[in-house]
């Protein structure tokens, strides 16, 4: 399984902000999105989440043409198979970790007992054990982006989208997001990152070049 992009072309107005773009980026793999700033590395990105629809192009995933999916076909996707990581975290602050990981409403309360074997795994494996009841508010930033990738790993999702994931986090951070990202894709996910870490695009299977 696999995405793959095809002569991807996006106008915002009149301004060209791809234009022709190829990728492939496959299972199992780690693909980095590297360019300048402006260069279009997060308007790619939204297009291979189906989030954004290109002005003209392919793209496939898992060999069926998608940029034209409607919304419910793409709905299903996000649901199903997609995992999105923000340099924003993209966490409910007033919630807990077990429900910002499970998106599950019997982890809402904080103040109720609450059993998930596989949150307990999960939390484990990102560094966040015995955090599950605590509010995202009280987080760090590095662990707030550890939440976000528990989330898709939780998810079990085929495709891991990623924004800048280690653009606010001090070096420590930045190690343990990159290593749990290499794990995600060790575990079979395909793991899109847009970034102008360096550190983090070497960690990368594949890195795809955008110019300016």
């Amino acid at each position: 399984m696999s995405i793959q992009a095809t002569k991807l072309r996006v106008l915002i107005g009149k301004h060209v902000v791809l234009s022709g773009e190829n990728l492939v980026a496959n299972m199992g793999e780690m693909t980095a999105l590297v360019g300048p700033s402006g260069s279009g590395k997060t308007t790619l990105l939204n297009c291979l989440g189906l989030l954004l629809k290109p002005t003209d192009g392919q793209i496939y995933l898992d060999g069926q043409e998608a940029a034209a999916w409607p919304d419910r076909r793409r709905l299903k996707f996000w649901q199903k198979k997609a995992a999105f990581i923000y340099q924003d975290y993209g966490l409910i602050s007033d919630e807990s970790v077990a429900y910002n990981t499970t998106l599950k409403a019997g982890s809402l309360f904080r103040n109720r007992p609450y059993t998930d074997d596989r949150l307990t795994e999960i939390l484990e494996v990102v560094g966040l054990s015995g955090r599950a009841k605590d509010a995202a508010s009280v987080l760090s930033g590095g662990e707030k982006q550890r939440v976000g990738i528990a989330r898709a790993l939780y998810k079990e999702a085929s495709y891991i989208f990623a924004d800048e994931p280690t653009a606010s986090l001090d070096a420590e951070n930045r190690e343990i997001i990159t290593g749990l990202l290499r794990k995600a894709a060790g575990r079979g996910a395909c793991v899109l990152i847009a970034t102008h870490d360096e550190r983090l695009a070497s960690e990368a299977d594949h890195v795809h070049t955008l110019a300016s």
